[in-house]
């Protein structure tokens, strides 16, 4: 019980002033990113005055200070629970620069499994190449039909073929954009499997590409592949990769492991984590179509080396990218989260 009403008011009024004074920042500047110390400190003083708020109705005096402090508590949980119009525009640059590369980092594991699995069936698929070579046939799906001749001929033919630079190009690339983030989000839906056919869907793709890759490296073709996948595959297989690691991150959601929490609950949790990697993945995907269309089909002895090079840069860049992207205020994540 507080014994002297006119004391409590004295020592407490400093915390009260503080927290209106942080509230008329936040809503001088609704746009401002506060730090995380601020944000803990907010939060400290609402905490604070909503204890003071309740010792105070127990005096039948003052009723106007009483009244002063309701005002301050109610705005201060306004502005930590109520997610304003104002407060959730989307900021393009902002989701780019930082918001996408810091969900990567945030689900790192999930990537880690969804790249190893599509390594292995990349690796398995070379496997069943060395052992028995005519089981490509059976094992490349019938949309890759250019791959069942020989790696040579194929060599042979493009590198002799006449590259119209625009004809067709942009209906080839419109193709490859969809195919490729169909099966982006495909791996990303799946995950409701527990994560099964997600893991199902990376691996089988692996397949595909280890086969692949084997036979133009049995046949002597290595550099024509490495030419023709790099420039558009540096940023393709680590998208439909992130496409993958949504899906375990469902899958992680659906066995709820140390959480108590409900399905809709743990799904609500994760799914502004699932929009920002299946967009980044997409907007990578788009770019790749591009590549893939107007540069990967150029074929020739001479541009070999550049095309390898220019896949090295745009993979060095991604891995930056998503290493470093966004560090150096990651605290400031909890505030947008709090205070926006």
């Amino acid at each position: 019980m507080i014994l002297d009403l006119d004391q409590f008011i004295q020592r407490e009024r400093p915390y009260w002033d503080e927290l209106q004074a942080l509230m008329g920042r936040h809503e001088a500047q609704p746009d401002r990113e506060a730090p995380l110390p601020e944000v803990r400190r907010f939060l400290y003083l609402y905490q604070r005055a909503s204890s003071d708020l309740v010792k105070l109705k127990t005096f039948a005096g003052d009723v106007e200070v009483r009244a002063w402090l309701e005002n301050i508590v109610a705005r201060a949980y306004s502005q930590l629970h109520e997610r304003r119009a104002e407060g959730i525009r989307f900021r393009p640059w902002h989701w780019l620069s930082r918001t996408f590369p810091r969900t990567f980092r945030r689900h790192w594991r999930a990537f880690a499994l969804s790249s190893g699995t599509f390594c292995l069936g990349g690796l398995l698929g070379a496997l069943v190449m060395f052992w028995n070579p005519e089981l490509k046939s059976e094992l490349i799906p019938s949309q890759f039909s250019h791959v069942y001749e020989s790696p040579s001929k194929r060599v042979e033919r493009e590198e002799k073929q006449e590259f119209d630079a625009f004809q067709g190009r942009q209906t080839f690339s419109a193709f490859l954009m969809a195919n490729n983030i169909k099966v982006t989000i495909t791996a990303m839906v799946l995950g409701i499997s527990y994560g099964v056919l997600t893991i199902v869907v990376l691996f089988s793709n692996g397949i595909i590409l280890g086969i692949i890759g084997f036979d133009y490296i049995a046949d002597g073709q290595g550099v024509f592949l490495t030419a023709w996948l790099m420039p558009h595959g540096s940023w393709e297989l680590p998208a439909i990769c992130i496409g993958g690691q949504a899906g375990l991150v469902i899958a992680r959601a659906m066995f709820g492991w140390g959480t108590n929490l409900r399905l809709r609950q743990r799904m609500a949790r994760i799914r502004d984590d699932l929009l920002t990697l299946v967009g980044g993945a997409a907007l990578l995907l788009v770019g790749a179509g591009l590549v893939e269309s107007f540069l990967s089909q150029y074929h020739g002895p001479k541009l070999y080396p550049w095309k390898i090079a220019f896949g090295s840069f745009q993979l060095v860049v991604l891995i930056a990218y998503l290493v470093f992207g966004g560090r150096g205020k990651e605290g400031r994540m909890t505030a947008e989260r709090t205070l926006v």
